[in-house]
C-alpha cells in the first residue's frame, strides 16, 4: 500500500516583520525533520512561532512535527487553524491534505475524506490527494460493513437468547403442569382410600354401639314384659 505522506514546507517563503531568529529556527526545525528528530523539530519550530504567532510556514511544519510523534489530535487542530491563516490554494491544498491524513490517522475517517475532497477543490491535479480520498473512502466502506456485520450478529443473538429463554420458559410451564397433575393424581388417589381411625376412636366407637345396642335390648324386654302382663289379666 502507498504511504499516506504529508507535505512539509522546506522553503522559507519570505514573509514581513519576520526576523532573521525566525526563520534560523524554521531552518533548524527542518534540518531536524529531515533527520527524523521529531522532537528537537517541534521545539524549533515553537520558537518560530514565539517569533510571530501565525507564520504560515512554522505553524504548518509544526504540524507536520506532531504527526511524525502520532500526536494526531494535536496536528489536526494545527492544520485546521491553518485554514483561516491563507488565501493561497496551494497551501490551503496542503493543509488541507494534511489534515485529512491527521483525521485518518486518528480513525476519523468521514472527516478525512471530507478534508481530502477540500483539499481537491484548491488543487484538483494533486494525485496524491486523490489516492488518500480513494483509499479513505474504501476504509470507511469496509468499516461500514463490519459495522452492519456487528449488528446483524448481535440481532442473531438477541434472537437466540430469545429463543432460549421461550424455550425455557415453555420447559419450565410443561414441568409445572406435569408437578401440578401428579399432586392431582395423588389427591384423587386419597381421596378415594379409606379413612383410617386411631385405636382409641375405634374402641370409642365400639363402646358406644354396645351402649346402643344394649339400651335397644332393655326397650325390648321391657315390652314383651308389657304385653306379657297385658294378656295374664282376666277380661270380666
Amino acid at each position: 500500500m502507498k504511504r499516506i505522506g504529508v507535505y512539509i514546507i522546506a522553503l522559507l517563503i519570505s514573509a514581513t516583520g519576520f526576523g532573521q531568529s525566525g526563520k534560523k529556527y524554521i531552518r533548524e526545525g527542518n534540518k531536524n525533520f529531515e533527520e527524523e528528530e521529531f522532537e528537537e523539530s517541534e521545539v524549533s519550530y515553537r520558537k518560530a512561532i514565539n517569533k510571530e504567532a501565525d507564520h504560515f510556514d512554522a505553524n504548518f511544519n509544526l504540524g507536520d512535527a506532531l504527526y511524525k510523534q502520532t500526536k494526531f489530535d494535536e496536528a489536526a487542530t494545527k492544520f485546521d487553524g491553518l485554514t483561516n491563516l491563507v488565501e493561497s490554494n496551494k497551501d490551503l491544498a496542503k493543509a488541507y491534505h494534511n489534515l485529512g491524513n491527521s483525521f485518518l490517522k486518528s480513525q476519523k475517517i468521514e472527516q478525512s475524506i471530507e478534508a481530502y475532497k477540500n483539499s481537491l477543490r484548491y488543487y484538483p491535479d494533486d494525485q496524491e490527494t486523490k489516492f488518500n480520498l480513494s483509499y479513505a473512502k474504501d476504509l470507511l466502506k469496509k468499516q461500514q460493513q463490519q459495522n452492519q456485520d456487528q449488528d446483524q450478529n448481535k440481532d442473531q443473538d438477541k434472537n437466540k437468547d430469545k429463543q432460549e429463554q421461550d424455550k425455557e420458559k415453555q420447559d419450565q410451564q410443561e414441568k409445572d403442569k406435569q408437578e401440578q397433575n401428579k399432586n392431582d393424581e395423588q389427591q384423587d388417589k386419597q381421596q378415594k382410600q379409606p379413612q383410617r381411625i386411631s385405636k382409641e376412636d375405634a374402641n370409642r366407637l365400639l363402646n358406644a354401639l354396645a351402649n346402643d345396642e344394649k339400651e335397644i335390648q332393655e326397650k325390648v324386654k321391657k315390652a314383651k314384659a308389657k304385653m306379657q302382663k297385658v294378656k295374664t289379666e282376666k277380661d270380666w
